[in-house]
């Protein structure tokens, strides 16, 4: 397993891989993703992680930035390719695509005119 150098990261790409993300092209949106950032010559900036499920399968497949907290959601290859170019090129999130945004006065928060369900909290609550 390859043990890489993170110094000098800006952004840490997390991609769904886990079974309902796969189902809707979680290997083919993190093949893709890869390439764009090669291609591009974005890959000293930014880390990309397979994970496995991140609890929100009704927006697979799913994509994460950190530092920046931006949550994508039914990333195809195309649309995922076109998040690489914007916020990890240009700098600018893709609201578009974008399920939840991090607020540093009020942690993670749906963004309006997304649909995204609030869902059940682990634990029940």
């Amino acid at each position: 397993m390859a043990t890489w150098d993170l110094r000098g990261m800006r952004h840490h790409l997390l991609i769904c891989n886990g079974g309902t993300c796969l189902r809707h092209g979680g290997e083919e949106v993190t093949l893709a993703v890869r390439e764009e950032i090669a291609r591009l010559g974005l890959d000293d900036l930014v880390h990309t992680t397979r994970t496995r499920c991140n609890g929100r399968c009704q927006d697979a497949c799913v994509m994460i930035v950190y530092p920046d907290g931006v949550w994508y959601r039914q990333m195809t290859s195309e649309k995922a390719k076109e998040v690489v170019r914007f916020h990890f090129q240009e700098g600018a999130p893709f609201w578009s695509w974008a399920t939840y945004a991090y607020h540093h006065d009020r942690g993670l928060a749906c963004l309006p005119g997304t649909g995204a369900a609030a869902g059940i909290r682990k634990g029940g609550k």
